[in-house]
């Protein structure tokens, strides 16, 4: 019996299933990583410098050590000949853009033995059996937190539940308003996922997931990905196969952060893929040019051909 009877209603409960149903339920893709290390037993983990900070500051943070590497133009790891990974020691592969492939991971399965795949760009890329692979939601979905993993070990179910009742108020403001106004709330909300310890998703999160339909966002973003690639021909290492459920249409322009102010002055808001790079990593590197000069424009579900058509207007313009 739940613990009150009548009073007022609460949210509505959604009978449906997440895309992700049977995977592992986390709050936060990076607190889902620290707890596979953990159980992993990992003992240094190689991640590309093309990467949000997040993942290393979130492996070290828990006391793993963490080893960089560079990718080259066709987006595979760069390791000197003869490369072998250590006893407990893993490799972290993203799949940029949806452009990983199965047979790709297979390859990186036979090759390094030991792998890690981050999904965070891939939500409806299915994980492969015997693959470790992490999903992020609110990279896609309107929710304010969430993540899955797919894994063969066993499930904490110890783990306390995250609460996210206190912190989906900018996502409330932004329907009901715009994003202008709730843009520092949504940073702030963002800001406390740094201290941030692994938990069973909330139950808020888990409901709305459960309320969504996913095929349709999925064919939504792809029509909206479609129309941009028709109308704005990107030939990079991210545009190389149309990808089956696309985060966002990754738009190469030789001066990028001009154009996000221009476009931004229009209220065109397009994020950088990891602006801290751009303070790190040499100006000639790869990193600091896809970090500067790749524009993920958004094909998501809330949007149509008329803005799809609107956005590369405006672009061509400029």
């Amino acid at each position: 019996m739940k613990q009150e009877i009548g009073g007022y209603l609460e949210f509505e409960h959604f009978t449906g299933k997440s895309y992700h149903e049977g995977a592992y339920a986390f709050n936060l893709g990076r607190t889902a990583l620290a707890w596979l290390l953990e159980k992993l037993n990992c003992s240094k983990l190689y991640a590309p410098y093309y990467n949000c900070d997040s993942v290393a500051n979130t492996a070290m943070a828990a006391g793993f050590d963490v080893e960089f590497f560079h990718i080259d133009e066709d987006l595979r790891p760069v390791f000197d000949e003869g490369f072998c990974l250590g006893e407990n020691e893993w490799i972290y592969l993203i799949n940029y853009y949806g452009q990983l492939t199965a047979d790709e991971i297979r390859d990186y399965q036979k090759r390094f033995g030991r792998i890690i795949v981050d999904n965070a760009q891939g939500y409806f890329d299915q994980p492969l059996d015997g693959i470790h692979t992490l999903y992020s939601c609110r990279k896609f979905l309107g929710v304010s937190d969430g993540a899955y993993l797919y894994t063969d070990l066993d499930f904490d179910e110890t783990l306390p539940r995250d609460m996210s009742g206190e912190r989906v108020r900018y996502l409330f403001g932004r329907l009901e308003e715009n994003a202008r106004t709730y843009y520092s709330q949504m940073l702030a909300e963002s800001d406390k996922f740094a201290h941030a310890k692994p938990m069973k998703m909330s139950l808020l999160t888990e409901n709305i997931l459960r309320g969504i339909d996913d095929e349709a966002v999925r064919t939504r973003r792809l029509a909206n990905y479609r129309t941009l690639a028709e109308l704005l021909p990107s030939d990079n290492p991210f545009t190389k196969k149309e990808p089956f459920g696309p985060f966002a249409y990754p738009f190469y322009h030789e001066n990028g952060v001009e154009l996000r102010k221009k476009l931004a002055a229009e209220n065109i808001f397009i994020p950088t893929n990891w602006s801290y790079l751009l303070k790190t990593m040499p100006e000639d590197s790869l990193e600091y040019q896809w970090s500067a000069n790749i524009l993920p424009l958004p094909v998501d579900q809330r949007y149509t051909d008329e803005e799809m058509t609107y956005l590369a207007n405006r672009i061509k313009r400029f």
